[in-house]
């Protein structure tokens, strides 16, 4: 009972797995109490062997016994040596212990080296290791620092813009302008942003250049198909605006390439075409396109394309259906000045001259100012 797991295997401390395996099957096969006709000894001695192995065999529950060998080794070392160094005056079995003999590790110290001597400072030094840690360190800071900013910059930009949403919406444009800038100001390229921010400059600060700008850096950022035409549809207006008629006309062209449905780029590719490039049979064929867009989605007619349209007609001599559309427009609008003027125009083209100088007086009556001259013929 006295002996340790390795004296019961009969292998030392440092024996290897393997070993330990083989002497477990020899002491097995010899100490099996059915080859000793159920010997009380041999069936101890083979449930120690069993024991023994269960430990050792798992290195786990092995290097835990081996620490409890160790502690249990330095215990009894360490009662060795309080029995040895024992006081003089203790007794042990009644006999007094002899004196301790002084323990002498070296020379006695000479004078030099009983003085305190100033110990000269050791000025550290890096080594490669401790530079790259270094840097790396410095690296991980700032690569944390840039992802701690690009993460408040996007959240900062989403409820700016956000916030323009809601002030567009409810007619705040300025409000939604400032919130506009304040989204850009944290993430310059978002498109969504740009494209908002573009439509004000064009729609309610006519500044075309500024709005042609933000929507070609929107262009950039490749949108989506339909979101792509719509930002070249409004860049076609920006162009015109400018007066860059063949510009205007190549991005209605992509446009439409994009979305073949999108309405508004061929009435206004229609348009231009009419005033800018003389074109009026290419500006009808769109005209006529894009009305027909809009009628099919149940939207109503944008009147002043009708109008368009029926100048297109005068232009290429077919004052009917000229004439056709100048009636639609008053049917809907009946105070509007400009079509009674170019009524006027046409019945003067026809020859009728009264009907005419009628037009040109309803319009002046209307409002018309640019009628003033005409009239001024019929008197």
């Amino acid at each position: 009972m006295s002996q340790n797991h390795y004296q019961v295997l009969g292998v030392a401390p440092t024996a290897a797995a393997a070993d330990i395996k083989r002497a477990y099957r020899q002491l097995v096969v010899r100490y099996h109490p059915d080859k000793h006709g159920g010997d009380v000894r041999y069936e101890d001695q083979f449930k120690a062997v069993a024991v023994a192995y269960g430990v050792l065999s798992d290195p786990g529950r092995r290097a835990t016994y081996d620490f409890q060998l160790q502690q249990a080794a330095r215990r009894v070392e360490e009662a060795r040596r309080q029995q040895q160094h024992r006081p003089a005056t203790q007794h042990v079995y009644g006999v007094p212990m002899p004196p301790p003999v002084p323990l002498r590790t070296r020379p006695p110290a000479g004078s030099r080296e009983r003085h305190y001597q100033r110990i000269p400072r050791q000025q550290p030094r890096f080594n490669a290791r401790d530079w790259g840690l270094t840097l790396l360190f410095i690296l991980g800071l700032v690569v944390f620092s840039l992802a701690v900013k690009v993460t408040m910059d996007r959240i900062s930009a989403n409820r700016n813009y956000d916030d323009g949403l809601r002030a567009y919406a409810n007619g705040n444009f300025a409000a939604a302008h400032a919130f506009l800038e304040e989204t850009l100001h944290f993430r310059p390229d978002y498109a969504p942003a740009l494209r908002r921010r573009g439509e004000l400059e064009l729609l309610l600060n006519h500044n075309p250049q500024a709005a042609r700008a933000d929507f070609q850096a929107a262009l950039l950022q490749r949108p989506p198909r339909r979101v792509a035409a719509d930002l070249l549809y409004r860049l076609g207006r920006c162009e015109t605006a400018l007066g860059r008629p063949a510009a205007a006309e190549l991005s209605f062209n992509r446009a439409l390439t994009l979305d073949s449905t999108l309405s508004a780029a061929y009435l206004a590719r229609g348009k231009a075409r009419l005033l800018d490039l003389n074109q009026p049979e290419k500006a009808v064929a769109d005209l006529t396109q894009g009305l027909a867009q809009r009628q099919r989605t149940g939207a109503g007619p944008p009147w002043q394309f009708v109008q368009v349209r029926g100048v297109a007609f005068a232009a290429l001599g077919r004052y009917d259906a000229a004439r056709a559309d100048y009636f639609h427009v008053l049917q809907a609008r009946p105070a509007d000045g400009r079509t009674h003027f170019l009524l006027g125009r046409l019945a003067a083209h026809t020859g009728d001259t009264t009907s005419a100088c009628e037009f040109y007086r309803r319009a002046l009556r209307l409002g018309y100012e640019y009628a003033r001259a005409a009239e001024a013929e019929c008197r």
